[in-house]
């Protein structure tokens, strides 16, 4: 496979910003003649004429276009890391590379990227997958952080943190039933049908054991591992729901879902998971420390 030249590349650059030979060989301190056969080698080499004379102009091909393209998004990415690693601000558009379980609350996903949602010089990339993969690919700096309802196991050969951005009461939610009495947990699960998260979920283990002490055995009507998902079966179906209360803040501020009980003896733990980099990402660090000095948890674990 043939190997790019990067000077023939930057003096390719140059020429079609300038549009000018003699403009970009004054610019680069070199005579027209040697950055023409900079040019001419650059063209042998990606097999395409780079350029059309028009007159005097120097007008791009479609191979020369092509390879502007890319040129500017090389040079540009050149600049942003010198400034990066000299600890200058970038004062091009930033990208923030998000990695989020599937599984996790989309309103908790939201409160912690929303100070960039709104930011016109902000790209954000989210994505979503298992917390093996996410893990995986915030190892190979593929990602910024992953956002997470467990903190990640830490060795020597993978060091991860886990900042604990918050804490939610976990509770039974349904429809509103003013005409019966007020929920009784967990005696009330004999008869009352029940929509749960998965077994893959730390809250649903800590409900089943208080289940099993108390020797009620519930009616379960499903057991969904996608909170957007169970948040939707609980505006739709009867019975009660075991969910964390972001996931169904507005439709507790609307009326649409009351909460029946609150189970103090569970919470939902919401994680940022980052790994120690030499030149961590401006953007997270700010978003991090912003959103723990505000919030009620301020621990990186």
């Amino acid at each position: 496979m043939k190997s790019l030249n990067f000077n023939h590349l930057r003096y390719f650059w140059a020429v079609a910003h300038e549009g000018s030979l003699t403009r970009a060989a004054e610019r680069l301190n070199l005579s027209q003649s040697a950055l023409s056969v900079q040019i001419q080698k650059l063209e042998h080499q990606m097999g395409h004429p780079l350029f059309d004379r028009v007159g005097r102009r120097l007008v791009l091909t479609e191979a020369g276009r092509i390879s502007l393209d890319y040129a500017d998004t090389v040079f540009k990415a050149g600049d942003e890391l010198m400034s990066t690693l000299e600890g200058r601000p970038v004062a091009s558009r930033q990208v923030l590379r998000v990695g989020a379980l599937t599984t996790l609350s989309r309103n908790f996903q939201l409160e912690f990227l929303r100070p960039l949602v709104v930011r016109t010089d902000v790209e954000l990339i989210v994505r979503s997958g298992t917390m093996r993969d996410l893990l995986a690919q915030l190892e190979a700096h593929a990602i910024d952080v992953v956002l997470a309802n467990s903190a990640a196991q830490r060795d020597a050969r993978a060091p991860f943190r886990n900042h604990l951005l918050n804490q939610q009461p976990v509770s039974l939610v349904g429809r509103p039933r003013p005409e019966r009495p007020a929920f009784c947990f967990p005696e009330d699960l004999r008869v009352e049908p029940v929509l749960l998260p998965s077994l893959d979920s730390d809250i649903r283990v800590a409900f089943d054991r208080l289940l099993d002490l108390a020797g009620v055995r519930p009616i379960i009507l499903a057991e969904v591992d996608d909170m957007a998902m169970l948040r939707l079966f609980a505006r739709e179906r009867a019975g009660v729901t075991l969910v964390p209360q972001i996931v169904v803040r507005d439709e507790l501020d609307s009326g649409v879902l009351v909460e029946h009980c609150r189970i103090a003896e569970l919470t939902e733990s919401f994680f940022a998971i980052v790994q120690n980099r030499k030149f961590p990402n401006q953007l997270l660090a700010g978003l991090l420390e912003g959103y723990l000095k505000s919030g009620p948890a301020n621990a990186g674990l």
